[in-house]
């Protein structure tokens, strides 16, 4: 999230016209605070969109952008795929939003999640990643009888009081109190406990610190809101040992990893069963939905004639983002090419970004995993969030605004990543190589790349 921090939001669109799109970004801020309904949507041009279609979108005035920004990683296989579309337009006119009791499709789309995730029994529906991972951290606290959490330095869980804090912090703030947002109670924050990713030592020290009064530790496996931070098999493997050991839960948030890197999200490459696994954005391939899921024994916990904790949303499972995560799942669960290809392509596009880099002469790292890709502007190893303090993020914003203006579209904000989707080819990647190459040469040239 923290908005600000190298934004490179420019009003010159050299791609063309942008009347259109300024014209209704002023009128959205007439009626939406700042013209829109998330933080970290307003970027400067492009202002406003009108459609995709594969691995495309269309702004308002016709310009249109190979996408490897997919929503924050929502788009999965594609815009507007049929393979997902279709189902969702046979089930509008049928199955609506009743409020009572379950339906088929919600049967349907627990059972697909217990069969593809490894430490999945049982499973809730929410409409959202952050509601997800408030309901994980609610049945951690209930669970265990204790209430301080752990998170990474780096790591965004949603927007909930309980998570709130120390994403993408600057230097001075970084581990310490870095609220996102005002309004959030001092012992909410001061119930959040800030670990260093891939420093197992530092997740120990505060179980030390803090004994018996730990619930859970949550982490992305792969951090990738601040690009991709990759654990070592080392980490995972010891976080699960120190959790169990200490009578705490280990919660994945595969809300990003799940499904993008593997069916069974990042827990299915490492090996590792968290306790708790929650997962949204790329499930339903741009349609809202989230979820959680763990063994029966935590989940009945949400049993509303026998558990005791809360389990409430009039949308929860509702039909249209049931049918578009069961369409993604059965998608991806028939084509385990999906996985090869997008790898194969994230790969190529790191060693290409890795060739022009040193071609070039800047001083870069590139990073990712599967088809995720993100090039930070500083030397390597890149580990935790301590190396990233080193990253220019000024330049790093600055490459992704210009290749947005040459119609690659990727947020200009620093350590935001870039998804291959499974619409993207070859040729796409080569032609946003060529691009990567001629801005890269350019930044170096005028000093904002060194």
């Amino acid at each position: 999230m923290a908005p600000g921090i190298g934004t490179a939001a420019s009003d010159h669109n050299p791609r063309g016209n942008a009347a259109r799109g300024w014209a209704l970004h002023q009128a959205a801020s007439d009626v939406i605070p700042g013209g829109v309904n998330s933080a970290t949507r307003y970027v400067g041009h492009p202002y406003a969109f009108a459609g995709g279609d594969g691995a495309y979108v269309v702004d308002l005035d016709g310009n249109r952008y190979l996408d490897y920004h997919a929503a924050f990683g929502a788009i999965l296989i594609g815009h507007n795929s049929p393979v997902v579309d279709d189902p969702v337009r046979a089930v509008v006119g049928t199955i609506d939003l009743f409020g009572l009791g379950v339906t088929e499709l919600e049967v349907e789309l627990a059972t697909r999640i217990t069969e593809v995730i490894p430490s999945a029994e049982m499973m809730i529906a929410t409409m959202s990643g952050s509601e997800a991972t408030a309901q994980a951290v609610r049945l951690a606290r209930a669970t265990t009888g204790r209430q301080l959490l752990v998170k990474f330095q780096g790591g965004f869980h949603g927007w909930h009081d309980a998570v709130a804090r120390n994403v993408i912090s600057a230097p001075e703030l970084a581990y310490g109190r870095d609220p996102l947002s005002a309004g959030i109670l001092d012992s909410a924050l001061d119930s959040t406990l800030i670990a260093e990713f891939n420093d197992l030592g530092s997740v120990r020290a505060l179980f030390e610190q803090y004994p018996e009064r730990i619930a859970a530790v949550i982490l992305e496996p792969i951090p990738h809101n601040v690009g991709a931070l990759v654990p070592t098999q080392e980490f995972v493997d010891g976080l699960r040992t120190l959790t169990r050991d200490q009578g705490a839960l280990l919660i994945f948030d595969e809300v990003i990893t799940g499904f993008r890197h593997a069916l069974g999200g990042y827990q299915e490459i490492c090996g590792v069963d968290p306790d708790l696994t929650t997962f949204g954005k790329g499930m339903a391939n741009g349609y809202p939905i989230g979820g959680l899921a763990g063994p029966r024994s935590l989940m009945e916990r949400f049993d509303g004639q026998k558990g005791d904790v809360l389990l409430a949303g009039t949308f929860n499972g509702y039909a249209i983002g049931a049918t578009a995560a069961i369409a993604t799942i059965d998608h991806l669960r028939a084509s385990p090419d999906f996985y090869t290809r997008t790898h194969a392509l994230g790969e190529r596009m790191r060693a290409g970004l890795a060739s022009i880099v040193e071609e070039v002469g800047i001083q870069a790292t590139v990073a990712g995993y599967g088809g995720v890709f993100s090039l930070y502007f500083t030397g390597g190893p890149i580990r935790g969030y301590r190396d990233l303090m080193r990253n220019d993020n000024q330049a790093y914003a600055a490459f992704h605004r210009r290749m947005t203006d040459a119609g690659f579209l990727m947020i200009p904000m620093s350590l935001k990543r870039n998804h291959i989707s499974g619409a993207h080819t070859e040729d796409d990647v080569d032609r946003t190589l060529e691009a990567a190459r001629e801005v890269l040469t350019g930044m170096k040239a005028d000093g904002t790349a060194r």
